[in-house]
């Protein structure tokens, strides 16, 4: 299995990781269909930081685009990276959504980092639609600006058709998105996997105010796709949302460099230059670090494993419930085998107001993740699967209808929550607790009946509206 790992002990950014990429041996000419559909262009060097030769690549605007190199490729040259300090934690943070903004250069150029239109999450994704991609490029850097989209989202507090992105939506952005795609592509690798990210220290200005490193946005991308930080090694920020972004979508977290059989490494350099800590990122390429195209892989002692062990790919969901029933629950490891799960266990638990709960975990395929969180809502009712270290979860989509209760000629209202597939298939209807209680303790009907009766009465409803949808078509 060839296998790519990053040596993420510096930090990233979208720069830096196209360098690392071109250095560990991909063909900076992949980077030719971005020039071709975008105004930028890439231009990639090396330079030496703390005593280690590195690639560098930069994006310009087309408009300030050499004569002598169409394509901007140029390999040997030099770009005294050293003498320009656009360090990471030189930032416009106009939204919390950013890269390092680079200083001009003094090669008569206007650099794009942060130029350019900015632009709105679903206007970057036409953007990278609109560019011809192979499928998996697209799909790779779709999910890079998704989960930076949803983590700024989730930041402040806006929906993801309606996040704006800044300087992560200009094109240089774009560019260094994009280009990790096709450079990543170009290698040809099974799997790809990164250390623990250094994300620096210190406190970083933003528009709304000082915040501490690292920033929201790394936070809620390490969260959704199972980055592992660590703080340091120096008051800085080494970790952009665009570099946590491309290695969240990309890469699985592992806590060291796997075994590998090297046959191809390099560094990508960041543009600033400290005392003792080289500003690169190591990628590493070679066979070994386990299994990661989904089939089970013996693998030996003393050749790529542990103690003989088979390395198996897979993932774990899970939920918390709080009102199911014990026949429920004990159906639930045949019904979820059924759906593909290779083990389900069932914790008792306390949940929120202290009350008693389960925790169901699972473990499956990857490939059967989606079908086996979709079997557990429907068995369950549950509004919400997780899956650990991974950058999205499954969720129901939900409503809430209110049920009109007549007790002793006296109206009660009870809302009801409804659960349904994306498709408006309905699988769950649950009445809210502390409402049928309110009901209960005012007319002397016990909770357990109010909350059946609501549930009723909300089924009756959808099953009339249902009904009159058939009868009008």
């Amino acid at each position: 299995m060839r296998t790519l790992a990053f040596d993420g002990r510096t930090g990233a950014a979208g720069d830096m990781i196209c360098a690392a990429l071109i250095a560990a041996g991909a063909d900076a000419a992949a980077l030719d269909p971005v020039e071709e559909r975008l105004p930028v262009r890439y231009e990639v060097g090396e330079t030496t930081r703390n005593g280690i030769r590195a690639t560098t690549v930069d994006v310009f605007l087309e408009e300030e685009r050499d004569d002598t190199d169409v394509h901007g490729h140029d390999h040997d040259h030099d770009h005294a990276h050293d003498d320009h300090d656009h360090a990471h934690d030189d930032h416009d943070h106009a939204h919390d959504d950013h890269d390092h903004a680079h200083d001009d250069h003094d090669h008569g150029h206007t650099h794009a980092e942060g130029a350019g239109v900015h632009r709105t999450y679903p206007e970057v994704v036409d953007v990278v639609g609109s560019m011809d991609l192979p499928t998996a490029v697209e799909t790779t850097a779709l999910d890079a600006f998704e989960l930076l989209g949803r983590a700024e989202a989730s930041t402040h507090g806006t929906d993801l058709e309606d996040t704006a992105f800044h300087e992560v939506g200009a094109d240089d952005a774009v560019a260094d998105v994009v280009g990790a795609a096709l450079l990543l592509d170009d290698l040809d690798v099974d799997r790809v996997v990164t250390t623990p990210l250094a994300a620096g220290g210190g406190g970083v200005e933003m528009s709304h105010g000082v915040y501490p490193i690292p920033a929201p946005a790394v936070v809620g991308i390490a969260e959704r796709a199972g980055l592992t930080l660590v703080g340091g090694p120096i008051d800085r920020e080494l970790l952009t949302p665009t570099g946590a972004a491309i290695l969240g979508a990309v890469a699985e977290g592992v806590d060291a460099l796997p075994e590998l059989r090297v046959d191809g490494a390099g560094y990508g350099a960041g543009d600033a230059t400290f005392d003792r800590h080289p500003n690169v990122i190591r990628a590493v390429v070679g066979e070994g670090g386990g299994g990661g195209d989904g089939e089970e892989e013996e693998t030996p002692v003393g050749e790529h494993g542990s103690e003989g062990l088979v390395h198996d790919e897979i993932a774990v969901l899970e939920t918390n419930l709080d009102d199911a029933a014990p026949e429920v629950l004990g159906g639930l490891q045949e019904s979820l085998a059924e759906a593909g799960a290779r083990d389900v266990t069932i914790v008792p638990t306390t949940m929120k107001k202290s009350r008693p709960g389960h925790l169901v975990k699972v473990v499956c395929k990857p490939a059967d993740a989606a079908a086996v969180a979709e079997r557990l809502a429907r068995e369950t009712g549950t509004l919400g699967v997780r899956q650990g270290g991974a950058s999205h979860r499954w969720i129901a989509e939900r409503s809430f209808e209110t049920a009109t209760l007549r007790i002793d000629g006296t109206d009660h209202e009870v809302a009801v929550k409804v659960a349904s597939t994306a498709d408006g298939e309905v699988y769950d209807v649950s009445a809210e607790y502390d409402e049928a209680a309110v009901v209960a303790a005012e007319t002397g009907v016990p909770v357990r009946d109010v909350l059946q009766r609501a549930e009723a009465r909300i089924r009756d409803e959808l099953a009339d509206l249902d009904t009159d949808a058939d009868a009008g078509e």
